[in-house]
């Protein structure tokens, strides 16, 4: 791993690549993966290929949403606490920004379903999720054990198409990495210390003050009848009991500020709609859901404090377990369990290449041959990921126009 540099050059570039990264990352959760791969691990290799799958695993297993978490990780590991902070703030704000602005001017951008640069942007994270899938396919599941592994995960993972599906392949995975791959593969690398500066005093403390506040702000809420504490309240508990992240928490988010009257159905709708064409997390829903809610606190202050309480969880998670994943990982027994892990990951990622990815961006011709020069230039042209996004934007757009619809 390379050596850190100082730190506020450190964080600004942290901030800066995780920005770009934000503003290009268009595809959903999994296609986020496919990016932070393309750019931290094979770029600019601020973490090994299994590193970064452990943290992968881990991060399945947290409520929440796991790109991000997993962003927030590789911050933590490359600039401290204040790292994870910058990784968190470069990643998210560029959609956060832009769904707080859709929710002033909700509706005036119409329906985006059928906009040629937004297929073009879906093709491109086709070719990315696939670029993810080959490359952690050949450093973690090389062996016909470790790729049955992988094949296993993504057979359960399409059987029961949910977060409880994706955790049991997971859990699969370590139970024949126990059991069946026990042995270090000759060559492999040993595990490197991620260089977690949390003491493990403090990551017990955010530990418990992550229970404290899913137990305690109910009640505050109840003792003072304040809507500022619940909303903090609404926004954090969604952030964190949704394990899988992304489109799952979409249904909780309904029932926290719908049914309560807090927005109004279409209102809900519409933002979710403009949620679709962003890039980064889809948590940043909760900008445009602060934005438009009522009564107050709305606006602009609103998409604050919805956006800050529903990723809060998310911070106190990767600060408290992150430092105890990293003794773990150099156990004997924990090692054999995570060569069966990062292979069912890679079973994981190959399910969500099929599903949501595959299936709902290729419908025709043109959309697979878009997709397969997209892959085409990521692999083989070692083209930058941010370049082809643009020019998959760029041609989805063009067939449109010409008539040619991708």
């Amino acid at each position: 791993m390379p050596k850190r540099t100082s730190l506020p050059r450190g964080l600004l570039e942290i901030f800066l690549v995780f920005l770009r990264l934000g503003c290009t990352s268009f595809g959903g959760p999994v296609a986020h993966i496919g990016y932070y791969r393309a750019e931290l691990v094979a770029k600019r290799r601020w973490v090994t290929e299994a590193t970064f799958a452990d943290l992968v695993a881990l991060c399945q297993f947290m409520p929440g949403p796991a790109s991000s978490q997993t962003g927030m990780a590789i911050g933590l590991i490359r600039g401290g606490p204040l790292g994870m902070l910058a990784a968190w703030a470069g990643f998210t704000l560029p959609s956060a920004v832009a769904m707080t602005v859709f929710a002033y001017g909700v509706g005036a951008i119409g329906d985006l379903s059928q906009a040629g640069w937004l297929r073009g942007l879906k093709l491109v994270a086709v070719a990315v999720v696939a670029q993810a899938v080959w490359g952690m396919a050949r450093s973690l599941a090389p062996d016909r054990a470790r790729a049955s592994v992988a094949v296993t995960a993504c057979l359960v993972c399409l059987a029961v198409p949910s977060s409880f599906g994706q955790i049991a392949a997971i859990l699969l995975g370590a139970l024949v990495g126990v059991t069946a791959l026990p042995s270090e593969p000759q060559g492999a690398d040993k595990p490197v210390s991620m260089g977690i500066t949390i003491p493990a005093g403090v990551a017990v403390g955010l530990l418990v003050t992550f229970f404290a506040l899913l137990a305690g702000l109910p009640v505050l809420t109840d003792l003072t009848g304040g809507h500022f504490v619940a909303l903090v309240d609404a926004f954090y508990r969604a952030g964190s009991l949704v394990f899988g992240g992304g489109h799952v928490v979409l249904p909780l988010l309904q029932a926290t500020v719908v049914e309560p009257g807090w927005v109004d159905p279409n209102l809900f709708l519409a933002g979710y709609g403009a949620t679709q064409a962003m890039p980064g997390p889809i948590f940043t829903f909760a900008a445009f859901l602060g934005a438009v809610e009522t009564p107050g606190p709305n606006g602009w202050i609103g998409a604050v404090v919805a956006t800050v309480s529903i990723f809060a969880s998310s911070f106190l998670l990767v600060g408290g377990l992150l430092p105890f994943w990293d003794t773990l990982r150099h156990r004997p027994g924990v090692r054999a369990a995570l060569r069966g892990v990062n292979a069912a990951v890679v079973g994981v990622l190959l399910a969500a290449l099929f599903t949501p990815i595959w299936t709902g961006a290729v419908h025709t011709a043109t959309d697979f041959g878009l997709g397969l020069v997209a892959f085409l230039l990521l692999v083989l042209w070692a083209m930058p990921p941010w370049l082809v996004v643009v020019l998959g934007a760029v041609t989805g757009e063009l067939l449109v126009q010409f008539g040619l619809p991708v």
